[in-house]
């Protein structure tokens, strides 16, 4: 009795609900707006599948396009600017690129990097060989050039192979960058100072 009795209840209960008034629906959350670094992540995703449907090298794509092999590559990883006279020919041996993709290559790129890629052996013995290297490399620089830095815009980086004695392939890194002196910040030569109150 007492089990049919609460059966009873639940049914009055759940009939009384479904006579109220259903309350207004909530309108439909609108989509997160696709962050800056997501938007370049599928980018680089289309840009690199194409080029490997249309079979296409680095070199090969740099040499028909007349840069270094870097650059080329760069241009696919979103980290240089396609620049309008390269586009008709990116697109004749790169097909699979879309109209939308090469007009969203011309635009002014937001270079960064993924930390995460250090993980990977290859990019970190890169970072590995400069930071053991930087010291040696900054002095034997300032002896041959001054007081300054290496440019990293004014600047051109090939990667290529060559042939040890021992008949074995070694890896063959170029970086050719204009040196920038530090200026002496004389106060005649400063056309803007800060006020002063």
């Amino acid at each position: 009795l007492k089990l049919e009795h609460s059966v009873v209840g639940l049914r009055v209960s759940s009939s009384r609900l479904q006579s109220q008034p259903k309350m207004a629906e909530m309108p439909a959350a609108k989509p997160q707006r696709t962050s800056l670094a997501d938007e370049k992540c599928s980018l680089v995703a289309r840009l690199l599948a194409a080029k490997e449907a249309s079979g296409k090298t680095f070199d090969q794509i740099a040499e028909a396009l007349g840069l270094t092999n870097t650059n080329a590559a760069n241009l696919f990883y979103n980290q240089a600017q396609l620049k309008s006279d390269k586009v008709a020919k990116l697109s004749q041996i790169v097909p699979g690129i879309s109209k939308e993709d090469l007009a969203a290559m011309q635009n002014c790129p937001m270079r960064s990097f993924d930390p995460a890629i250090l993980q990977d052996p290859g990019v970190y013995r890169f970072y590995e060989a400069i930071t053991h290297y930087g010291e040696a490399m900054k002095a034997i620089m300032n002896e041959q050039c001054g007081d300054g830095i290496m440019s990293a815009v004014d600047f051109f980086m090939d990667v290529g192979t060559t042939t040890g004695k021992k008949g074995e392939k070694r890896v063959v890194v170029t970086m050719n960058g204009k040196f920038l002196p530090y200026l002496e910040q004389t106060a005649a030569d400063n056309t803007t100072p800060a006020p002063r109150d």
